[in-house]
């Protein structure tokens, strides 16, 4: 278990910097430039999901509840909307990415608040329970940025993003939910669905 809080507290402290500390950010992008910055944030990014990944597969299952079996499947629907975002977030804006505001963020949400409805072990609740309380966190975050006039929002592109994102997003979720899920994590997102 404390591999995994190791793993969390990585990446939430990696991803968190500019919310806790965009003085640091900015210092360490006059220092390092900007692509140095990418650089050395993508080295801290990749390392905090290997030990936030190895920690949580190697965490001890100690069950705090046990979810009733349809939360397996509006964790599958919960899904669907997270990949629809997540797509969103990396095209040009559409109408998706300009209602949501920030439709990464969303998707985060999203996916966490998924998969605790459908997991009840105490390694499950800890991880998708803080990237539940870190979007929030860091969508008060925009919002604020926001009205204090820092650019944080796209400007409307095309609607021919939407149906990208929604291609993209279906595909991706249609590839988790047949294989993906269960080839990556171990367990198939619906268990009879184990192929």
């Amino acid at each position: 278990m404390a591999i995994l809080i190791l793993g969390i507290i990585l990446f939430i402290g990696t991803h968190s910097i500019r919310v806790v500390a965009p003085g640091l950010r900015t210092s360490m992008i006059e220092k390092l430039g900007p692509q140095g910055w990418r650089g050395v944030y993508s080295l801290l990014s990749i390392l905090s999901i290997v030990v936030l990944v190895w920690g949580y597969a190697t965490a001890p299952v100690i069950n705090v509840w046990f979810p009733p079996t349809w939360t397996a499947h509006l964790a599958v629907t919960l899904m669907l909307l997270a990949m629809i975002c997540l797509a969103a977030s990396s095209l040009p804006a559409g109408h998706i990415a300009t209602k949501t505001k920030h439709p990464m963020v969303l998707s985060v949400k999203i996916w966490a608040l998924a998969h605790l409805l459908a997991n009840g072990d105490l390694a499950s609740i800890l991880l998708f329970g803080t990237f539940l309380a870190w979007g929030v966190v860091v969508r008060i975050s925009l919002k604020r940025r926001e009205r204090a006039g820092e650019p944080v929002l796209r400007s409307f592109v095309s609607a021919r993003n939407d149906l990208l994102a929604v291609v993209i997003g279906v595909a991706v979720w249609l590839a988790f939910l047949l294989k993906l899920h269960e080839w990556l994590i171990g367990v198939a997102p619906i268990p009879a669905m184990s192929l």
